[in-house]
């Protein structure tokens, strides 16, 4: 379409709104802060999954000694009943040994005793108590020197160690004869018998005849 200008006059030229400007200069820190924020929650968040990470080990760490620490318990006890039974044990089996010393010694014990008793004038035992190694003789005599001679026998021998006489008092019970009461101990210590010597070793007397053969 053509316009013509009737006027004559020159039409104005159409101004131009002017522009707002933009101001960013406020909105900056509210950015920082927001970037903070979030760095901050990310990095709360990862210790707290840290946190909890380390506290599930923990947790399975004390559920584990706590397991190995009921073991431990239970195997304590075990072994303590078997203390218990081997203490047991081994006192029937000390019961047992003594009394086969006991069995086999007993004939022996008695031969020596009455071996003694027999080779001592005016004396006689009346009671004898033996108790493992120690043994108590209560006799009667006719004097005191019949009681020491008894006690030198025993020590001669070889049969008895530490012979000690407990008392000797005289028999106020029987008025018409003096007689002498006394208690005597003494350990039993048996001697070891002797190594058996070799078939073909000279005895002593034979290598003292033997003559030195000249070089």
């Amino acid at each position: 379409m053509i316009r013509i200008n009737l006027l004559g006059q020159t039409r104005p030229k159409a101004s131009r709104r002017p522009t707002m400007a933009v101001d960013t200069g406020g909105a900056m820190p509210f950015a920082f802060i927001g970037l903070g924020a979030v760095v901050g929650l990310l990095a709360l968040g990862f210790l707290y999954y840290t946190w909890d990470k380390q506290l599930s080990e923990e947790n399975t760490k004390i559920k584990t000694l706590q397991a190995e620490k009921t073991q431990l318990e239970q195997t304590k006890q075990q072994v303590e009943a078997f203390e218990k039974q081997k203490a047991v044990l081994q006192q029937r089996v000390n019961t047992i040994e003594q009394l086969q010393r006991d069995r086999t010694g007993g004939q022996e014990l008695l031969d020596m005793v009455a071996n003694t008793v027999s080779r001592t004038e005016n004396l006689w035992l009346t009671q004898m108590t033996r108790k493992g190694t120690s043994l108590s003789l209560d006799g009667s005599s006719a004097s005191i020197n019949a009681v020491a001679n008894f006690i030198t026998a025993l020590k001669r021998s070889g049969y008895f160690q530490k012979v000690e006489i407990l008392e000797s008092k005289q028999d106020d019970k029987n008025l018409a004869i003096q007689t002498f009461t006394f208690q005597i101990t003494a350990e039993i210590a048996p001697p070891q018998p002797a190594q058996a010597r070799p078939a073909n070793a000279p005895t002593p007397a034979t290598a003292a005849k033997t003559p030195a053969k000249k070089g």
